[in-house]
């Protein structure tokens, strides 16, 4: 096991499953035998406000809370929310987005617009930028609201954690119910490229 810390973050708003992910993530990265260290940060996130989970592991991590400009992996949930978060990311870091907007109140009463061309603007500042369709993929699963696991499911591809933890995580942190759907919503996030 390397010495070397994993930054990740995980953004969004609320209502997403961020810490649902964060938490299997941080469970996985633990089976895996790491050292974990989670928090999280939330911005009204029950009005849809914004959420940001950091997760770091390695054989120790002694903070929470990845550095500013430190981050290897940002994970995001909601296109404007990954933008916003693109500083925490170090240079050459790995960017994987959901394709959604969700528009804040501001555009929604008609006082701002929704920004345009935010995919462009990660890619041209991350050559390691992933977006994934994780609404669409979920519905495949079975439950449109298994976007959160279609995305671990592709960010776990670039991690240093093999399937199996991943899917004893899932087992641990899923409800029985919703079991079969997330872990089939995680194979396919798994096979994006």
């Amino acid at each position: 096991m390397s010495n070397q810390i994993t930054n990740i973050l995980i953004v969004g708003v609320g209502g997403q499953g961020i810490l649902l992910a964060s938490e299997i993530l941080s469970e996985a990265a633990m089976l895996a035998g790491f050292d974990v260290k989670k928090s999280e940060i939330h911005g009204m996130s029950q009005r849809g406000g914004s959420v940001v989970s950091h997760v770091r592991y390695g054989s120790e991590v002694f903070s929470p809370i990845v550095p500013e400009g430190e981050g290897d992996i940002l994970f995001g949930f909601e296109l404007m929310e990954t933008v916003r978060s693109l500083p925490l990311l170090r240079p050459g870091g790995t960017v994987v987005a959901n394709d959604l907007q969700i528009s804040p109140p501001s555009v929604l009463m008609g006082l701002e617009t929704y920004p345009e061309r935010l995919s462009d603007r990660i890619k041209d500042r991350f050559a390691d930028f992933l977006m994934v369709d994780g609404q669409k993929m979920a519905a495949e699963a079975g439950n449109a609201k298994a976007a959160n696991t279609v995305l671990l499911g592709a960010v776990s591809k670039r991690l240093s954690i093999t399937e199996e933890f991943w899917m004893n995580a899932l087992e641990k942190m899923v409800p029985a119910k919703a079991l079969v759907v997330n872990k089939l919503a995680f194979k396919l996030g798994r096979e994006c490229l």
